[in-house]
């Protein structure tokens, strides 16, 4: 039996980057082996096990052989014959195919140290084509790692054009596309995700209503860049500045603006109501993908009323409640930190705007706003005789009253997002 670290560990360790998960690969052994050690099993597919003490995964080395479309079109094969270099041969893409034994000895049979060193993502082997998961794999990885100079392969990109081109990407899960993108909208430059998908035609296929942003007109005075998908771009990586490794607010930042793909052709560069007409095709992306509620909802507010937290201040009193109220600010008020953290991205995600903030009068006047009326508690109200939806009424009043005030006597708290 030989253990080995494998994978993203030995990747990072090697770009000295914290490591955060440890895989490791077990060659030569038996599953009967490993449970008399106290190795606990856990993969259903493929033999797969938890360390006794460490809780680290430990796989037997294995083959893959492609029996059917998608992801699950797999046969696998885990016997002591396998040896590490075939294990190696099945990962996707060269960096992530390096292997450390017990004294930091390296197998690398594909190159992989090479490519860390020439900043370059690489398939391993022609089998590549075989698993359409890797296509989102690229491109997660290209967002992870583009700040570092990384670029995706020429020929990796042909041989993912070719799997979009012969309908793999079609067979793709909403759970495994759902689960790369997260992860993709947590990394630090999540617009390298939307370049690579849309390079090798995936995205139109995978996220229809976020391709038809791009060649889509915007007001020059208003948005410099011009194209709202290279504003959308913009947009993700500002998010993922102001909220680091934050899919929700990401999420937001992706669908903030697909109502513009529906502005009518006669009404462009303008695209008024775009906010509105954004809000069914959200619906059909969060529902095609199983988005998480939490992220579905949040977006919908941010879709919906992100030009209104730019112009917070010029709003009514009671427009504001009513926003707050709609996000459940009063309670929850680090949902209202995530709007807002949206809402300053798509403020900055225009070209020369990278450090733009949202002005006082707009973050600062909703935080304030949020503060003075959760200070309204129904006690005083009760002690004035009040019952029932009288004091909700009440409530409402004094809140508005209280929000009304800050126009006059800002909070000195209200700063600017």
């Amino acid at each position: 039996m030989h253990i080995y670290l494998v994978g993203g560990a030995v990747r990072d360790k090697l770009l000295n980057r914290p490591v955060v998960d440890h895989d490791h690969v077990v060659v030569g052994a038996l599953p009967e082996q490993l449970l008399a050690l106290g190795y606990t099993p856990v993969g259903k597919d493929f033999p797969v096990f938890l360390h006794p003490e460490t809780g680290e995964e430990y796989a037997l080395a294995r083959t893959e052989r492609k029996s059917g479309r998608g992801y699950h079109g797999f046969v696998f094969q885990a016997d002591p014959t396998i040896t590490l270099e075939q294990d190696l041969a099945r990962r996707d893409l060269t960096i992530n195919a390096i292997a450390e034994d017990g004294h930091g000895a390296l197998t690398d049979p594909f190159g992989g140290v090479r490519d860390l060193e020439a900043r370059m993502l690489r398939h391993v082997s022609p089998a590549f084509v075989e698993d359409p998961v890797r296509v989102l794999r690229v491109a997660r990885f290209a967002a992870r790692f583009a700040p570092l100079g990384f670029t995706v392969a020429d020929e990796t990109m042909a041989l993912m054009r070719q799997m979009v081109a012969d309908g793999e990407v079609d067979h793709l899960v909403p759970e495994r596309v759902w689960a790369e993108t997260r992860k993709a909208l947590a990394e630090p430059q999540p617009s390298m995700f939307l370049r690579v998908l849309r390079e090798c035609g995936a995205l139109a296929v995978l996220f229809p209503e976020v391709d038809a942003l791009y060649g889509v007109p915007q007001r020059a005075q208003f948005h410099p860049e011009i194209d709202t998908g290279v504003h959308l771009e913009m947009v993700l990586d500002a998010a993922a500045r102001l909220a680091p490794g934050d899919d929700v607010v990401g999420f937001c930042a992706l669908t903030h603006d697909l109502g513009k793909a529906l502005t009518p052709a006669g009404e462009l560069p303008r695209h008024i109501g775009h906010e509105h007409r954004g809000v069914a095709p959200l619906h059909a992306l969060a529902a095609r993908l199983k988005v998480p509620n939490e992220h579905a909802a949040l977006a919908e507010l941010v879709c919906r009323e992100h030009l209104n937290a730019h112009r917070a201040f010029e709003l009514k009193p009671a427009t504001v409640l009513k926003l707050l109220g709609a996000l459940d600010a009063l309670r929850r008020p680090a949902r209202l930190d995530a709007f807002l953290a949206a809402c300053a991205a798509d403020k900055r995600g225009r070209l020369g705007l990278r450090r733009r903030r949202l002005p006082a009068s707009s973050g600062g006047c909703l935080r304030a706003a949020r503060a003075t009326a959760a200070a309204v508690d129904a006690a005083g109200f009760v002690a004035q005789g009040l019952a029932g939806p009288a004091i909700g009424q009440a409530m409402e009043r004094a809140r508005v009253e209280a929000i009304a005030a800050l126009r006059t006597h800002p909070s000195p708290s209200g700063s600017a997002v």
